[in-house]
């Protein structure tokens, strides 16, 4: 598992500021140099051809090509440290391995769903037990049902869906899917994640109050009352 201190070390080690810089002075130095030691070159030998204004520029050209280049490898590596992070204070969070932890985050964004409702949907569906099933066969981390699996993934298995991956990416595309179909209400969204569109949508087409407690234990991250699912050895 990834430890906080690994990270600190990691962001505040000079070494990349330092390749970065000297690679730029030492870049500005050749150029100069180069520049430099034309007209002396051609003193010394009148057949020295004389640099052309289209050379000078072609190398300047060059350079902040690659200046560009290392500015961007810069730029990635604060983007994979800034992720490192929040991963590893999801996993010490949610006392999840850090893989797991990487898997749920990726996907999230992956699929268009915020990080911090992902996990939460996982821990009130099923502690983040991966082998998890419910009484009603609900599988997995994210408790998908067979047909409703097979709505996105037409060929799939119990066993499939008993995957890391494959049952995230498909709960958390049905979350997708079922915010966009009820104009992005998160709470009718949860709720009918729990108890199935249909019934959310009939319920609320009659007037009344589809409310179960369920989006409110996932909106607040509280799984203490949520039902367990047994563990499939």
């Amino acid at each position: 598992m990834l430890t906080r201190t690994d990270h600190q070390i990691e962001r505040n080690s000079p070494t990349p500021r330092l390749v970065l810089r000297g690679g730029v002075l030492l870049g500005a130095a050749v150029l100069v140099c180069a520049l430099a030691g034309w007209p002396r070159r051609a003193g010394a030998d009148d057949t020295a051809p004389t640099p052309s204004a289209e050379l000078v520029s072609r190398e300047i050209r060059d350079m902040a090509l690659r200046l560009e280049g290392a500015s961007g490898e810069s730029a990635l590596l604060t983007l994979q440290l800034a992720r490192a992070d929040v991963v590893f204070e999801y996993s010490t969070r949610y006392k999840i391995p850090a893989d797991l932890s990487a898997a749920i985050y990726d996907i999230a964004l992956s699929e268009g769903i915020d990080p911090a409702m992902a996990f939460r949907l996982v821990r009130v569906e099923s502690e983040f037990y991966q082998r998890a099933r419910s009484p009603m066969n609900a599988i997995g981390l994210t408790q998908l049902r067979l047909p409703t699996a097979r709505f996105y993934v037409p060929d799939v298995t119990e066993a499939q869906l008993f995957e890391r991956d494959l049952n995230l990416r498909i709960g958390f595309r049905f979350l997708k899917d079922l915010l966009e179909r009820f104009d992005g209400n998160v709470d009718h969204a949860l709720l009918a994640y729990n108890r199935g569109p249909t019934t959310v949508a009939g319920i609320l087409a009659q007037g009344g109050d589809p409310r179960n407690g369920y989006a409110k234990k996932i909106i607040r991250g509280d799984a203490r009352n949520a039902n367990v699912p047994t563990i499939v050895n």
